[in-house]
């Protein structure tokens, strides 16, 4: 350890005591698992800090900065951040990480006359604008990561995205900020307090300075070049705008408190035009033409990312005429037009349609019919972006020169000279972006394991800055410059630079604000091949290669509480309670297996693990579907070889096993189960167990295994299949399901239970797993020998056979959750009865939602085919996952994902059913009232 790291450790380890002392009020964390979670972002680097902080205001983070400017701690580096959505490794740092968005994510005030809003800096995009929405206004910029960007990380990379060309980039949209020192805060919207007028003042100075030579170095684009905006902030009728020099300076001037931005009226009309060609060439080349139409964007997205789009189902939402046909591949382009004229939209989209049928290589069009299908047509091309991760193979796109801008008009030729480049060099790639704007993001593919990929990414950011200044373009169009900022000092050259390295003095002058980024006096700024780089890749069959596969896109991290992934972060908002950041630490512990040395503690990961609710949405929602439930019993296995396990574990585990003996014994059990539920509950420390074991269907309604080979079954016959849970706790649906389905005209038979091994294989225990999922598919083997068509009692089961047992390996036959069987019989012409009654809302379970994307429209059309009207509400997990919800120490997690995402639905819904046993227990215990099965419900409107 140098002397330097060692200063640095020393005070790491005081700062706590210090900060407690000072009456800082957030949170204080040196956990391995969250300084790992936030080690990287969606980049390829990687640097481990030291302490996260989570201040709980504006104030707070006065009280850390005071204690900062201590000299004993003057020169601890501090870094800022947000989102961590950042390519270009942002807001990455030693030292200190001042996380604003766990707390700091308020929507502060709005102007009456809806001119503008105060927002704390770590509040998300689309929460902000979710917020707005009723007073009919919104914040601009539109990026493709708004359900998780935040406000603050916008400003400080001057971020952009669709319909730029009308609304401009964040900083067209802002209106002031606030910083924060330890003497208190600047704003720019009030006089500046006496101490900090030399600063200010030191930073006009060096701002005025370096004007003329910064104005003559920055192209004259729409996507102009900020970051120390010394043109803006130096106006030239006079006048210190110093808050001008914020926006793009990726936290370099310290940490911002208070962001004014600027409102706009949401448009009245909106309408989107989609055009697939022949091949990105033509869609390119119809960018210019669709200019006269004056629409507010124009995106594209390449053959690639097509093809990719259609691996993962994407493309099946697309209206049929815009489906590639026959392995074709097709390359679409996105036009959007907004205003508040319905005829003057109208017509400008007619004339956008008839000017693209008359263009070179046109294959389809379509114009979308309102505002659910607007919206559901961009999420395809949003999704572009994650989807590349996912590509196979050693080398995937790495965004490293993704964001260059050019003057919209030399978009081919700069093109041409870009995949001349990436050819000259065998790279693959794959291209979208905002074609109005002269921004394509291209991102070639390279393996940065390997010290040629390295080299590789190091030749072509030379090359590609090269192209860019030929076209007279900038580098850093959209995602702010990070480590890229490696090239600042040589495109804008001397005399700017030592301008922008004046102003970095006078607001940083021990240069400990995200030290090494952009501006450097004295020391070197990072560099692209010298900064630490985040493995790529695991061993091949290594069961944690899916958290090497992580990229930190960071959909994961969506703010909204009705969107299921991931439940542990929305109730935290923490890092290291989300599958990116438990994918980070997984990823560093399998590296220190490797080294020898640790970095990340087992009991620290231990804890991140133990929060996730193995929903498994992120299995199915991930763009590169990193599953953390299958790596969390991964390394489960490898720990409790070692270790012995907690005692409810064990508890459990030997519950599944002898779930079949258990439920034999029931009915002598059931006069002494309340007592023993309470003996349970204290020795686990769990609660609210369910009150009472089932009572057994009739003989007539069961069927043994033997039977399933021997006996003749009745017809229209459907066997059901529970899961242990449900067979000895879930007696109720099992009448409902039971009866529902023979209202209904089926002969509805329910198969003697064997559990499923999905306890043991969650956690860890393989032996176990393999023995039991082995008897189990023998008998749904057993069972669909017969011919009869198989359900699921419960989502989770179902889901369990679909994702755990075909991940290892295991060939099942195919077992229907109700809503499947149901609508695949109305699909075939059966006829159901008309059940009577009023409208209902059908809740779905997490996993069945996310693993089962059609469930919700089966229902609907099976309740359609009933004659009944439902609503199925978007709602996120219900808090209690399995054994998640009753074990104590989760309870204010689990009861905080009720509140933020049943409990409301739940309320205004005049009758609600639920398809999942936990969601059913949890709305039981938590809204005081017990929820039926849709099927019970049918049951009892028939009868």
């Amino acid at each position: 350890m140098t002397a330097t790291d060692r200063n640095l450790s020393d005070a790491i380890d005081r700062l706590p005591g210090a900060l407690k002392d000072a009456g800082f009020r957030g949170d204080v964390d040196r956990d391995s698992a969250l300084r790992a979670a936030m080690s990287t972002d969606n980049s390829v680097y990687r640097i481990l800090p030291d302490l996260i902080l989570a201040p709980r205001d504006a104030e707070d983070v006065v009280v850390c900065m005071s204690v900062l400017e201590r000299p004993e701690f003057a020169h601890v580096p501090l870094t800022a951040r947000g989102g961590g959505t950042g390519t270009n490794g942002q807001s990455l740092n030693r030292g200190i990480i001042l996380d604003m968005r766990r707390h700091m994510h308020r929507l502060l005030e709005v102007d009456p006359e809806g001119d503008w809003a105060d927002v704390e800096p770590g509040i998300v995009l689309d929460d902000l604008n979710a917020q707005l929405r009723p007073m009919g206004l919104f914040f601009a910029p539109e990026t493709s990561t708004s359900t998780r960007c935040v406000v603050g990380g916008m400003v400080s990379t001057d971020a952009s995205g669709k319909g730029s060309r009308i609304y401009g980039k964040t900083s067209d949209n802002l209106l002031g900020v606030e910083i924060a020192r330890g003497q208190g805060r600047v704003s720019s919207l009030a006089d500046a307090p006496s101490w900090a007028t030399p600063m200010l003042a030191a930073a006009e100075t060096a701002a005025r300075a370096g004007r003329a030579a910064f104005v003559a170095k920055t192209p004259r684009l729409n996507r102009r070049f900020t970051g120390y905006d010394l043109e803006r902030a130096c106006p030239e009728e006079g006048g210190f705008q110093w808050w001008r020099l914020f926006p793009g300076s990726e936290g370099t001037l310290g940490p911002i408190t208070r962001i004014r931005v600027k409102l706009r009226p949401l448009p009245k009309e909106k309408r989107l035009v989609v055009a697939g060609f022949a091949s990105f060439r033509g869609s390119l080349a119809a960018a210019m033409p669709l200019m006269q139409d004056n629409p507010t964007a124009i995106e594209v997205m390449d053959e690639r990312v097509q093809a990719l789009a259609g691996e993962a189902g994407l493309l099946g939402r697309l209206p049929e005429a815009l489906r590639p046909q026959g392995g074709e591949a097709l390359a679409y382009t996105f036009i959007e037009f907004n205003g508040d004229d319905a005829g003057e939209l109208a017509a400008r989209t007619a004339a956008c349609e008839a000017r693209l049928r008359g263009l070179p290589g046109i294959r389809a069009v379509h114009v979308a019919a309102g505002s659910d299908e607007i919206r559901e047509l961009w999420a395809i091309r949003s999704a572009g972006v994650g989807l590349l991760g996912k590509v196979e193979g050693r080398a995937r796109p790495v965004a490293f020169v993704e964001d260059c801008v050019v003057p919209p008009e030399t978009l081919p030729g700069f093109l041409d000279g870009f995949l001349d480049i990436l050819t000259r060099h065998g790279l693959s790639f794959g291209i979208y972006g905002h074609v109005d704007v002269g921004c394509l993001h291209i991102r070639p593919a390279l393996d940065i394991d390997t010290e040629e990929g390295r080299g590789r990414l190091v030749q072509v950011s030379d090359e590609i800055f090269d192209l860019v200044n030929r076209h007279d373009g900038i580098f850093w169009g959209e995602h702010g410059k990070g480590v890229r900022g490696a090239y600042l000092e040589g495109w804008i050259g001397p005399e700017a630079y030592a301008a922008l390295q004046g102003v970095k003095a006078a607001f940083d002058p021990s240069g400990r604000f995200n030290p090494g980024k952009l501006v450097a006096a004295g020391a070197p700024v990072m560099g692209i091949a010298t900064t630490p780089f985040r493995p790529f890749n695991a061993p091949d069959g290594d069961p944690l290669e899916k958290a090497f596969r992580c990229n930190g896109n960071a959909q994961c991290l969506s703010y909204a509480a009705t969107v299921p992934m991931c439940p542990s972060f929305k109730a935290t908002g923490d890092v290291r309670h989300s599958p990116k950041g438990r994918a980070d630490a997984l990823r560093a512990w399998h590296e220190d297996r490797r080294s020898g040395v640790t970095t990340v503690d087992e009991d620290d990961l231990l804890g991140t693990l133990d929060t996730c609710l193995g929903c498994k949405t992120c299995a199915s929602t991930c763009p590169v579907q990193v599953d953390i439930p299958a790596m969390r019993a991964a390394y489960y296995a490898d720990v409790y070889a070692r270790k012995t396990r907690p005692l409810t574990d064990r508890a459990m585990l030997l519950a599944e096993r002898l779930s079949p003996l258990v439920l034999r014994a029931a009915p002598m059990m059931r006069l002494a189960w309340p007592l023993a539920r309470r003996a349970a509950e204290a020795v686990l420390c769990v609660t609210d167990l369910p009150g009472e074991l089932a009572r057994q269907l009739p003989r007539a309604a069961r069927v043994s295994l033997s039977e399933l080979e021997r006996r003749a079954l009745p017809e229209r016959a459907v066997l059901v299949w529970m899961d242990w849970f449900s067979a000895l706790y879930d007696g109720a649906t099992q009448r409902d399901v039971f009866r529902g389905l023979t209202a209904l005209g089926y002969a509805p038979l329910f198969v003697d239970m064997l559990p499923a091994g999905k306890v043991a294989g969650d956690l860890g225990d393989r032996a176990g797993f393999a023995k039991m999922a082995a008897r189990l598919v023998a008998a749904l083997r057993s069972g669909a020998a017969s011919g009869a068509p198989m359900i699921g009692l419960d989502p989770a089961f179902v889901m369990a056979l679909r994702q755990d047992y075909r991940k290892a390996g295991l060939e099942v036959p195919e077992v229907l959750l109700p809503q499947e069987f149901l609508a695949a019989e109305v699909r075939r012409g059966a006829t159901l009865p008309q059940v009577p009654g009023g409208p209902l809302s059908l809740f779905t379970h997490c996993t069945e939602s996310t693993g089962a994307p059609t469930s919700r429209n089966d229902w609907q059309e099976v309740f359609t085919a009933l004659g009944l009207q439902i609503d199925t509400p978007a709602t996120g997990c219900c808090g209690m996952a399995g054994m998640f919800g009753h074990k104590t120490r989760h309870q204010q997690m689990s009861r905080k994902l009720f509140d933020m995402s049943w409990a409301g639905p739940l309320a205004r819904a005049e009758e609600a059913v639920a398809t999942g046993f936990s969601c059913r227990c949890q709305t039981e215990r938590l809204a005081g009232g017990p929820i039926r099965h849709p099927l019970g419900l049918i049951a009892d409107r028939l009868n």
